[in-house]
Formats: C-alpha cells, sequence, structure tokens
C-alpha cells in the first residue's frame, strides 16, 4: 500500500518560506498547520462513505476544533521526538492575542501548539511524519 509520503509531489511547494521552518514564528507554523491538518481531515472523511455536505462538515468538526486538537496533541505527546515536543512547547508558549469566543484558553494554546507542529513538520518536507501522527489522530476521537 502506497501512503501519502509516497505520492508527495515537489509541485506542492510552490512557495517555499522565507525563513528556515526552525526560525518562523510559531504562529506562522500554527497557520499554515491549521491549513495542512484540515486538508488532511477533509480527505479522511471524504474517503469515508457518507459524503452528505451537512454530514462531512459535522464529521471534520469532531478533528478540527480546538478542543478536538487540544486532545490530539495529548494523544501524540508520548510519541513526539524531543524536537517536536520542543516546536510544541513554542507553540504552546506563543502569544496570538485573541481566543477565539468558543474555545476554553487552555484548548486553544494546546491547538495553537499542535497546528504549529504540523506546519513544523509540513515546512521540513517530513511528509512520513506527517503521515505517521494523522495515523494516531485519524480515528474516531473519544467522546
Amino acid at each position: 500500500m502506497r501512503g501519502i509520503a509516497d505520492e508527495m509531489d515537489a509541485n506542492l511547494f510552490l512557495f517555499e518560506p522565507a525563513k528556515p521552518p526552525a526560525q518562523l514564528n510559531p504562529l506562522v507554523l500554527a497557520y499554515i498547520g491549521d491549513t495542512v491538518f484540515e486538508t488532511a481531515v477533509r480527505q479522511y472523511v471524504i474517503s469515508r462513505p457518507n459524503h452528505r455536505p451537512s454530514s462531512l462538515h459535522r464529521e471534520a468538526v469532531k478533528f478540527v476544533s480546538a478542543k478536538a486538537q487540544s486532545r490530539a496533541l495529548a494523544r501524540l505527546m508520548p510519541h513526539l521526538t524531543e524536537e517536536e515536543a520542543d516546536i510544541v512547547k513554542r507553540g504552546r508558549n506563543a502569544k496570538s492575542g485573541t481566543v477565539p469566543k468558543n474555545a476554553d484558553v487552555l484548548d486553544y494554546r494546546h491547538s495553537t501548539a499542535f497546528e504549529c507542529l504540523i506546519g513544523y513538520l509540513y515546512y521540513n518536507k517530513r511528509f512520513d511524519r506527517l503521515e505517521q501522527l494523522f495515523g494516531l489522530i485519524l480515528k474516531e476521537p473519544e467522546e
């Protein structure tokens, strides 16, 4: 079976970041990480049988809300390398200045840390690792 990493094409990177990923602001990494993760989630829900738009959205929200991403990060923490854990700390400690009305502050910060990690791995082109972590996350979340 071929994985996501085997399917990645260099053309995915039309625009490289202006700095090496380790030097990017954690909120910048979270910005791209949010999109990368949402794309993976959308692909996942489309791979499942129910394709009604309302069902797709409802299923995706189970994974992309601040609370869901905070839980996902908690599941991933025991599996992270020291380098990845450091990136998570940078993301968690980043001050965005705002918190959405419908999110708990701690969940929001952990969600930002999660997105920061995804963005970091994405910009470092560690697609095998992203696939591995997505495999740990993209199963039905515990309610």
